[in-house]
């Protein structure tokens, strides 16, 4: 019983604190390309993306 009163507050602090870091990632720019890593894995270097939006689909 006594080291729930040291789990209690340390597992409470680590929660604030990954909660801090979250907000701060959200903040500062992080998260605003999910979708450019898994497109950037899939393309030649040589190749770039097309601009258009069309996903590499040739006409």
């Amino acid at each position: 019983m006594a080291g729930l009163i040291f789990l209690i507050p340390i597992a409470l602090g680590m929660g604030l604190v990954g909660l801090v870091a979250f907000l701060w990632a959200a903040r500062s720019g992080q998260f605003d390309d999910p979708d450019g890593a898994a497109n950037r894995i899939l393309v030649d270097e040589d190749r770039p993306l097309p601009d258009n939006g069309e996903q590499g689909l040739e006409k």
